[in-house]
């Protein structure tokens, strides 16, 4: 699903934040990306969309190799990649139906088919019933929830997950993370950018640790590793 051999990705401010990563991701996996603020992790997951393209080496994403990816295609890379964000990225003044909806329109798809698409994902992340609520209307975790239906509505074989549950309580963290292992039992490829130590160690999964834009560890059932 996806290989990165030798990536280096250098800011203009002198920040190395991908040293030479090496990685292999098969397609159902989930996988979590830890370390330090500033280790590296978000650029890491951003290069997989080509949110940040790489100074050097290689990067294929299910078949695509995205340093000879044309900006006019990158569109189409994003289709089969679901993207959830810490801070939800809803539109404000859309409602529920409409803010997953938006992800079938910008690609024309039959108004009927939008229907019953976003229908089926909001009942998988139980909010059918807030259909036509705005975003400032629901609680953190049920705007999350609304991230995620639009993360998977055009049935992506790739979620991209950045700190999904930063901004959440407990509770609420835990029903987000039940929704992604469901979402990924489906045959989904999950990555998830993650400082929650509790869910790390808990729900165990591949542990891929960034440090100094290096992978230092990459452990099949590992353990979060660090103090949080």
């Amino acid at each position: 699903m996806i290989e990165m051999q030798d990536v280096i990705k250098k800011y203009p401010n002198g920040i190395t934040a991908a040293n030479g990563l090496n990685i292999h991701i098969k397609q159902g996996e989930f996988l979590y990306v830890v370390g330090p603020s500033g280790a590296g992790k978000s650029t890491f997951i951003k290069m997989i969309y080509r949110e940040e393209k790489a100074n050097s080496g290689k990067i294929i994403v299910d078949g695509l190799d995205l340093a000879k990816l044309k900006n006019k295609k990158v569109p189409y890379l994003r289709r089969n990649i679901g993207v959830v964000f810490q801070d939800f990225k809803l539109l404000p003044t859309l409602t529920v139906f409409e803010n997953v909806a938006f992800a079938l329109e910008v690609i024309e798809e039959r108004p009927k088919e939008i229907k019953k698409r976003v229908m089926e994902v909001l009942a998988l992340v139980g909010l059918k019933h807030k259909v036509r609520m705005l975003p400032t209307e629901l609680s953190g975790g049920e705007q999350q929830r609304v991230s995620i239906a639009r993360s998977i509505v055009n049935n992506p074989k790739l979620v991209i997950a950045d700190e999904p549950t930063g901004n959440l309580d407990p509770d609420t963290s835990w029903e987000i993370m039940s929704l992604l292992e469901e979402i990924n039992l489906q045959g989904t490829t999950i990555i998830m950018a993650t400082h929650n130590k509790e869910i790390v160690n808990t729900i165990k999964h591949r542990v891929v640790a960034i440090e100094n834009g290096r992978i230092i560890r990459d452990e099949l059932r590992g353990e979060y590793g660090y103090e949080s």
